[in-house]
């Protein structure tokens, strides 16, 4: 632990050179420790954030700055002599050739000075787990090794043969990251620790082959190779999260910088673009990429915009091939990320979530995404959906559907996936967060295998581990509710069981209670202990049918639950009688374990108890030692065994046991004290010695005593100066946890403590037991202590001895293992010294739990809260190497017929103690309900009673019975009887509401399943007068298919290569940086609007003005020249070539070929498809969702009119329900003889009115509820009250019938009282009956003729409203019938189309195989063809530069010649010198040879020029000298000749090296040529793939059944005049074809006598071109010599016109002038600014003046008052008269005045003093007058 006056003077930099400073010696063999510092010069460069949204990034740009200072520094230290570089060439030539020694970079244990303990004292055997937590932890080296990290070590599992390597970290402090290189030769480690390093080790060798340093501070947390293997990207952790990309091989990082404030979970490059990366983490996804600034190269970061989604932790992502990015979120959605903004959110038809949980991992494997979840599932997407998703409404979702997905297994949590190079097969390795490792199978065939488990180990921490006793079996349980059991010696997990919880504590039973050794005993989370049995299933009886038989197996022996809480410790007794178990409920709970663990009782301990340890054999008495993690240590006795149980206790809790309790108190500042002064001591001593021997020797030279004691006194003074204060006494305000403890003696023992007291071993002793003691106040501390080296932040978590006590084995915080080496017996660890320390799991989280050796100590097991297990074996000097297996104990007999116990699942279930105490308050109950009874009964025979009399009140008269109120005793009862009723029917609504919370959410499910899907219900319309009837369709919403449509290859290939043009984004943002230039003009131009110009700007602002305008004269002409220069070339290339053809008859060429009207079959083996009749399966499903929207349209068209017959019908129906009351209104008052009978109203059926089933009321409700009661009281005949439940349900949903008919009734008497017919109803008299008289019998005729008229009218009005609906009804059946048969023909088709769809997506793989290497290959071969064109140029560009030599060559000699000229004799011998072959050197050995070397080179030149002068001249036997001109011989001539040679030579030379390139250049055509004529036969070969292939997709589709239904008619395939059984030999042809072949006959004789027509009017009119082109030619050449007088005629010369017209100013010397103006106005203006300050300052010191002269006069005038009042006060002091001799009241008021005055005058007198000091000094500070405390009241 770093003490508090500790201080890092180095700035953190010390840990750092100690961590490079380890392994110097290594680094020192290949390079010079400035090596890498050196090569970083102008690379370490800072990325520029492209965002300001982060605010965490804006804090840290301070860190940024000081971090690329450092890089520049180190950049400008690189910039060394050329000696130095020489050196780092050296250094380069040697890292690129040597590799590293692993054992000296490799991490060894540390073994204590002087010791005689090897370095390999324990060896790693085997490690059983790996951080299946840990990002990417499963990498794939080859086709049988994987790669994971499990604590400091590195392992390569060989998973078909399952051995291991270990690969140790290099620094101590484990492994961050690991990364494979692409081609599977390299792999990274990114290590832990004070920055660590990356090491890349070379596959298979394992050597270590480069070291990365300095890339992080603390740890790394994933590093990722580029595609090609050249670059590795690093991203490190808390603190500094600095992202790196390095140049790994020559050990350079290139770009450096932070990737974000939060933490950086991954980092990858773009496989399409190096220069692109993407990382991801907390709340955060971020985009780089790498930029060329004018700074050098940076990495430049854009974060992602969640925008309106919620902010999420990202996991997985991929980068798609256009630059898009796919990413998953916590919630299990896709996320499309387009620039820095999400595109669209993807997820699963009905809202669902693409996976439920997190989504860990996304790849693009093959055209198809493919992503693994949290919730174990692979899913499997097309890749071509998501590319081009995007919005369709304001959710931001869209909805798509995995092509297949695969369940692994439950509880499963993939966290990464890698593929397997399997040829032909999908294989996958997934690394499973539950612990596992998987093989996957994603090919989706019929013979896809299933999900391979292929390891299992823990997930996350390991609570405990036990060894057996007797063999190498070792049982481990975790919080992943598993129990395994591993064969540690032969290296095998051997069973395994599953519960609940999770385990917490785990310990084998010893031999004393199971001799065989098969027991364990095993405590849970819910505070359950389980007690499992362990056998060899192979001893078993096989039985038939039984499962596989696995090596062991565990069975459930016993089941108890003594705690509420985890079990964290389990003790037996040291005789194996007694088991004692700990919780975190602070209770011990003993059992009898000979009584099948009977409860013998529990005490209550302080605090959580952490370890249970019973006192060995060696000690008289067998107490039980208790820790709890709050300080306390309690020793308990043995606990009584009672026989028999006392039935009136109640709790098992023991009272009166004597225990001793020990209250730790912390003594570590005491120590540190004591040693403080121990060192203090010491050095004083020193100091002593010392200075008496200085004394001495200045004893000798100093004789004087007086010197002697001055010298004393001055070493007195040096030490009281010197002295500190002592560290003071500290004891942490919060007990220390106890993490462990032993017994080291009755009585005594060790414990290790942690956070502040760590660091010490303290030995302990019990305080003696008083009785009745306050333990909790008491403070007991340590007799004794031991110092532990290094464990002040790193304390022991858990000790164990060897069997023979001779080692003790300690479990460190950090993951390591400390070994002690004690004499035998050594329990008080007085030989405490040597010992042996390694890192074995991770330091960060890995601290080991366990901690246990093999029964014989030659083994030692770790486990760890990282979810490692390692075995190792110890060093022995007897050890024999030979093969160690367990032995599985066999099983007991007739275990198999044992009844298994009943397990506690349930962890609400009732503890031992608490089902004690609730079996007595049950008991209690019981009897207080039975005295409630008898309560009830009394209560019932006074209720009676109470009836009686109210039966006699009612038997009395009325005038003497009493009233109702007259009973109540209490008017309140009365009511607080009301109020309970209606609190418990809220009570009952609140008890209630959940089941309708849940059935209204049923009903909205089944909703949203059945009905919401629907657009419209069938509805039957019936007849009225006949059984005919109409129903509509049930019409479902449109498919998938018809929703949205899928680009076809051809397209997505288009729209990707405008997506890489990207010409509407630059636009965009151009438009957008021109509107932000417009807005800062507008915002200038506004400023200057506010105030008025002044003159000098007016002049600037006209001097720019026309400087501007000069400029613009200039642009303008000069983009004219541009434009027309523009034209020219556009009207030149718009000019057609000699063997032009019209594009428009070049297609129409094309159209007739194609579209010729070859009607061969497609079964036909020589049939070609045509390019627009290829499909495949977008364009299907493109005519798939064409084919349901044209039905669906049609469809709800005739469920339109379905509906408006529907509703025709109601009206109809009310109207003839208003004519038929009004018909029984009519026939009141006709006789009965003349009635017409009453037509009967229509009914409406329930399936005319499907939409009123969803309506009930009250009543139907009570209806239903009866029935279901029925339905349950009888039981006998269920299947036909099911049925009849059944029709009740129906009626659930129904109105009463009597309703519905009195509802309708009344709407029609309503109606019928508004509208319609009025007629008179006679009234009856009440008075007597006359006879009418003969009006009255007239007007009673007239009336019945008129009723009876009306009836028959309504008769008939009723009779044709049926009729006409009943037609109607049958023209819309006849409609939808036709329809009927329409739709059938169109579901046939879909059927078909949906078949072909199915086929065409198993072929659409194979296929964009085949198109991409096709397009591949015709890539390549345009690639050579362009190769070849090019090489031919260069072949011509050098055939004539050849001929121009031989040229040369041939005016050389001819003007040799001429300078001969005729007759002269020594013209042979010139010649000869001339036409003479010299062998020449090359210039760069001249260049670099001495002149000795040039001189003996050119004799030895001439002598064999001479030589091949004489073999070239063959009879010639003369040998002449060409280096003296002959006598009479021109010297000149001579000299020339010699010149002219030399010419000659080099042309010779040129020609030489000419035809070497021209062969060079044949050579690489012939190459080439050769290369094309391979690739066109392998396009030709791909070409006749594809179409083989679309032959054989063409043969599979002809395979389909198509269903087309004839008519007899359209049969013309007749035999004997009758249509022949057998059709399979005829073709389906369409009359439409037929017929067009028939007209194209016609069309194209026309076209012909068209096309001729056409021929000779086009020669006529190229005759006439020609014509007018030659005629243009003479005006051209007549208006050129035209311009070139005008221009000799103005200019004299010819002038370059476009050179005149761009004639500019001098814009330099323009900006200068206004410069200087703009400086000489701005000089005035300072100057005057300056003058009217002056003028202010000279007014200011005026002003001043005259204000000191009047405070002058001021203190004149006060001076003069202070006078007078002196002179009276002295007068009236001395005029005492007799009469005033005694004090007055008057006289002492007025003497305070005064005095008050006095004082308040010379207060003003100094302030006004000083004024004038301060006055007369320069600057002088006027202070405010102080005011009198008069004038202050």
């Amino acid at each position: 632990m770093r003490e508090p006056d500790d201080q890092d003077t180095d700035g953190g930099r010390s840990d750092r050179s100690r961590s490079v400073g380890k392994h110097s010696g290594s680094e020192s063999k290949l390079f010079p420790r400035e090596a890498p510092e050196d090569t970083t010069n102008e690379t370490f460069t800072e990325g520029e954030e492209s965002y300001l949204d982060d605010e965490n990034d804006l804090e840290n740009m301070e860190e940024r700055s000081t971090s690329s200072e450092e890089y520049f520094h180190s950049g400008r230290t690189s910039q060394l002599p050329s000696a130095v570089e020489e050196v780092e060439e050296e250094v380069k030539k040697k890292i690129s050739e040597n590799f590293y020694d692993y054992s000296e970079l490799v991490f060894m244990p540390f073994v204590s000075p002087d010791s005689n303990i090897p370095l390999d004292f324990l060896t790693l055997q085997h490690s059983f787990g790996y951080d299946c937590k840990k990002r990417a932890n499963l990498q794939l080296l080859d086709s049988n090794t994987v790669m994971y990290i499990a604590g400091n070590q590195l392992v390569l599992l060989d998973f078909r043969s399952k051995e291991q390597i270990y690969l140790q970290s290099s620094s101590g402090q484990g492994i961050g990251a690991i990364g494979v290189h692409p081609q599977k030769t390299y792999f990274a480690v990114a290590e832990k620790g004070s920055f660590p390093n990356i090491i890349i080790y070379e596959y298979s060798s394992l050597r270590p082959y480069r070291i990365l340093r300095d890339g992080t501070e603390r740890a790394y947390a994933y590093v990722d190779f580029n595609s090609e293997g050249t670059l590795l990207a690093s991203v490190g952790c808390n603190p500094d999260y600095t992202i790196t990309i390095w140049n790994w091989k020559e050990e350079i990082p290139t770009l450096r910088t932070k990737a974000f404030s939060q933490d950086v979970f991954k980092v990858t490059f773009n496989p399409e673009d190096d220069e692109q990366l993407t990382t991801s983490g907390s709340g955060h996804i971020k985009f780089w990429e790498m930029a060329l600034t004018f700074t050098g190269l940076k990495l430049q970061g854009s974060l992602g915009r969640f925008g309106k989604t919620s902010t999420s932790d990202i996991e997985g992502y991929t980068e798609l091939p256009d630059g898009k990015v796919l990413s998953g979120s916590e919630w299990g959605n896709l996320l499309l990320w387009e620039g820095s903004l999400i595109k669209v959110e993807l997820c699963r038809t009905g809202m669902k979530c693409c996976h439920q949980g997190p989504i860990n991992q996304i790849m693009l494997d093959e055209g198809e995404v493919i992503t693994a979840g949290s919730d174990g599932c692979v899913r499997i997407w097309d890749f071509e959906t998501i590319d081009t998703a995007d919005i369709i409404d304001e959710t931001g979702l869209l909805e798509i559907e995995p092509i297949n997905e695969l369940q692994v297994d439950k509880n499963v949590n993939l966290f990464s996936m890698i593929k397997m190079n399997e040829v032909g097969n999908n294989i996958w390795l997934a690394q499973d967060a539950s612990g596992a490792i998987w093989k996957l199978d994603l090919s989706f065939s019929n013979i896809t295998q299933d999900p391979e488990c292929l390891f299992s180990f823990h997930s996350g921490a390991i609570e405990a581990l036990a060894i057996s006793p007797l063999t190498y079996l070792m049982a481990t349980t975790a919080l992943d509710c598993s129990v395994r059991v591993y064969d540690f010696a032969s290296r095998t997990p051997l069973a395994q069981m599953k519960f609940k919880r999770g385990g917490t504590s785990l310990t084998w039973v010893p031999q004393t209670v199971s001799y065989s050794g098969a027991q364990i005993i095993v405590g849970f989370q819910d505070g359950v202990v389980r007690i499992l049995e362990l056998y060899d299933s192979k001893g078993l009886t096989v039985f038939a049918g039984r499962k596989k038989v696995l090596d062991a197996e565990l069975h459930l022996k016993h089941v108890f639950k003594p705690h509420t809480a985890e079990v964290t410790a389990l003790a037996y007794e040291r005789v194996g009688e007694i088991l004692a178990t700990g919780s975190k409920d602070q209770t011990v709970f003993f059992f009898d374990v000979e009584k099948d663990y009977k409860p013998i009782g529990y005490i209550n301990t302080p605090g959580p108890v952490c370890q249970l340890s019973w006192s060995p054999v060696t000690h008289t008495e067998s107490t039980l030692m208790i820790i709890c993690e709050n300080g306390y240590i309690l020793e308990a006795p043995y606990p009584p065994i009672k026989d028999e149980e006392d039935p009136s206790v109640v709790s098992y809790e023991i009272h009166n046991l004597c225990i001793r309790y020990f209250h730790f108190s912390s003594i570590k500042s005491k120590i540190v004290r004591l040693k403080e002064i121990e060192r203090r001591e010491k050095q004083k001593a020193l100091k002593e010695k010392e200075r008496e021997l200085r004394w001495k020797r200045l004893a000798g030279e100093r004789e004087e005593d007086g010197e002697k004691e001055a010298l004393e006194e001055e070493g007195d003074k040096e030490e009281e100066e010197e002295e500190v204060p002592l560290p003071e006494i500290f004891i942490p305000p919060s007990p220390s946890p106890i993490l462990c403890g032993f017994y080291s003696g009755p009585g005594t023992f060790w414990v290790s403590l942690g956070s502040y007291d760590s660091g010490f071993l303290y030995h302990c002793e019990f305080p003696p037991y008083v009785e009745k003691c306050d333990f909790q106040n008491q403070e007991n501390e340590p007799f004794d202590f031991c110092f532990l080296e290094d464990t002040d932040d790193n304390p022991v978590q858990t000790i164990i001895f060897s069997v023979n006590q001779t080692m003790m084995f300690c479990g460190m915080r950090n993951g390591a293992i400390r070994v002690y080496l004690l004499s035998q017996n050594d329990l008080s660890l007085n030989s405490l010294q040597d010992y042996w320390h390694f890192n074995v799991h991770d330091n960060d989280y890995g601290c080991i739990k366990s901690i246990s050796t093999s029964f014989d100590d030659q083994f030692l097991v770790t486990a760890g809260a990282d979810g490692n297990i390692f075995v190792f074996s110890i060093y022995s000097e007897f050890m024999l190497k030979r093969e160690f297996k367990a032995k599985v104990p066999s099983p007991r007999f007739g275990i198999e017929l044992e009844p298994i116990p009943e397990d506690i699942e349930d962890p609400k279930a009732y503890s031992i103690e608490n089902a004690r105490r609730k079996r007595e308050q049950d008991k209690l109950m019981k009897e207080a309900e039975e005295v409630k009874a008898r309560k009830r009964e009394q209560i019932k025979a006074l209720r009676d009673e109470f009836w009686k009399l109210l039966a006699m009140n009612k038997e009395l008269p009325k005038h003497m019975q009493f009233k109702q109120t007259d009973f109540d005793i209490d008017a309140k009862i009365r009511a607080d009887i009301s109020r309970k009723t209606v609190h418990k029917i809220q009570q009952v609504e609140k008890e209630l509401a959940w089941e309708k919370q849940k059935y209204e959410l049923g009903l909205k499910k089944l909703q949203n399943r059945f009905r919401d899907p629907l657009e419209s219900d069938i509805v039957v319309v019936y007849a009225i007068q006949s059984e005919h009837q109409i129903s509509s369709y049930r019409l479902v919403k449109p498919s998938k298919y018809s929703e949205f449509k899928r680009s076809s290859p051809s397209e997505r290939r288009l729209s990707k290569m405008e997506r890489f043009e990207g010409p509407g984004k630059k636009e965009s943002q151009k438009d957008t940086g021109g509107t932000v230039n417009m807005q800062e003009e507008s915002i200038i131009e506004k400023g200057k609007k506010i105030r008025p110009r002044t003159l000098s700007e007016i002049m600037v602002g006209n001097q720019i003005e026309k400087m501007k305008k000069l400029t613009q004269k200039s642009e303008r002409a000069k983009l004219k020249i541009v434009q027309r220069k523009k034209e020219w070339e556009e009207l030149y290339k718009s000019k057609p070539d000699d063997d032009y053809e019209d594009p428009k008859d070049v297609q129409a060429i094309k159209e007739a070929q194609t579209y010729m009207g070859d009607f061969n079959l497609k079964t036909a083996a020589d049939y070609k498809i045509p390019e627009h009749m290829r499909i495949n399966a977008a364009k299907k499903e493109e005519e798939l969702g064409q084919l349901d929207v044209m039905a669906h349209g049609k469809k709800r068209y005739m469920n339109k009119c379905i509906l408006s017959l529907r509703d025709l019908k109601l009206a109809i129906v009310e109207e003839i329900q208003c004519l038929v009351q009004e018909l029984k209104t009519i026939q009141l008052s006709i006789p009965m003889s003349k009635h017409i009978p009453i037509p009967q109203v229509p009914q409406i059926h329930p399936e005319e009115d499907p939409e009123k089933r969803f309506q009930y009321d009250e009543e139907t409700l009570m209806r239903f509820k009866r029935k279901h009661e029925k339905c349950q009281t009888e039981k006998t005949d269920h299947s036909e009250q099911s049925g009849s439940s059944v029709s009740g349900g129906g009626g659930f949903l129904k109105l009463s019938s009597g309703k519905e008919g009195n509802l309708t009734t009344r709407d029609s008497l309503s109606r019928s009282s508004k509208g319609g017919l009025s007629i008179d109803v006679p009234k009856l008299l009440e008075f007597e009956k006359a006879e009418p008289t003969e009006v009255e019998v007239e007007i009673m005729k007239r009336d019945e003729v008129k009723h009876l008229y009306m009836q028959q009218y309504l008769t008939n009005r009723i009779k044709e409203l049926i009729v006409s609906f009943d037609a109607e009804l049958h023209l819309l059946r006849h409609r939808k019938l036709k329809l009927d048969i329409k739709m059938k023909l169109s579901d046939l088709h879909h059927v078909t189309l949906f078949q072909e769809m199915l086929l065409l997506k198993n072929f659409e793989k194979q296929e964009n195989t085949l198109q991409e290497r096709v397009n591949s290959l015709d890539k390549e071969q345009q690639e050579m063809q362009w190769k070849t064109n090019e090489t031919l140029k260069e072949m011509e560009e050098k055939k004539n530069e050849i001929a121009k030599l031989q040229e040369q060559e041939k005016a050389l000699y001819a003007g040799f010649q001429a300078a001969l000229g005729e007759n002269n004799k020594f013209a042979n011998f010139l010649m000869k010198i001339l036409k003479k072959k010299i062998k020449r050197v090359k210039k760069k050995e001249v260049e670099g040879g001495a002149d000795e070397d040039e001189e003996s080179e050119e004799s030895s030149e001439d002598e064999s020029s001479l030589e091949s002068d004489e073999d070239a001249s063959g009879s010639e036997d003369e040998v002449f000298d060409d280096s003296i001109c002959p006598s009479n011989c021109d010297l000149n001539l001579f000299e020339l000749a010699l010149q002219l040679r030399e010419k000659r030579l080099d042309i010779e030379e040129a020609l030489v090296e000419e035809k070497k390139i021209v062969d060079n250049l044949k050579k690489e055509y012939d190459t080439f040529s050769k290369k094309i004529k391979v690739v066109a036969t392998n396009l030709h070969a791909a070409e006749e793939a594809v179409e083989a292939f679309q032959r054989e997709k063409q043969q599979r589709l002809n395979e389909l059944l198509v269903v087309i239904p004839l008519k007899l008619h359209q049969i013309e395939y007749m035999v004997m005049g009758e249509v022949p059984d057998d059709l399979s030999g005829t073709l389906v042809f369409s009359n439409h074809s037929l017929g067009r072949l028939q007209e194209r006959i016609i069309q194209l004789q026309e076209e012909n006598s068209k096309q001729q027509k056409l021929n000779k009017e086009c020669r006529e009119r190229r005759k006439l071109l020609i014509r007018e082109k030659k005629e243009m030619a003479k005006t051209i050449r007549k208006m050129e010599e035209t311009v070139r007088e005008l221009m000799i005629s103005k200019f004299g010369r010819v002038v370059d016109l476009e050179a005149l017209q761009t004639l500019s100013v001098n814009t330099t010397l323009e900006e200068l002038k206004i410069k200087k103006l703009q400086k000489e106005l701005s000089n005035a203006k300072e100057m005057k600014m300056w003058e009217e300050k002056i003028a202010q300052m000279r007014w200011e010191i005026m002003m001043k003046t005259k204000e000191h002269t009047k405070k002058l006069h001021q203190m004149n005038d006060l001076y003069v008052e202070k006078q007078k009042l002196d002179s009276r006060l002295n007068k009236l002091q001395n005029q005492k008269g007799s009469a005033f001799q005694g004090p007055r009241k008057a006289d002492i008021i007025a003497r305070q005045k005064v005095t008050e005055l006095i004082q308040t005058q010379s207060e003003k007198i100094l302030v006004l003093k000083k004024e004038i000091a301060f006055l007369r000094k320069k600057g002088g500070l006027i202070l405010p007058p102080i005011l009198s405390r008069q004038e202050n009241k």
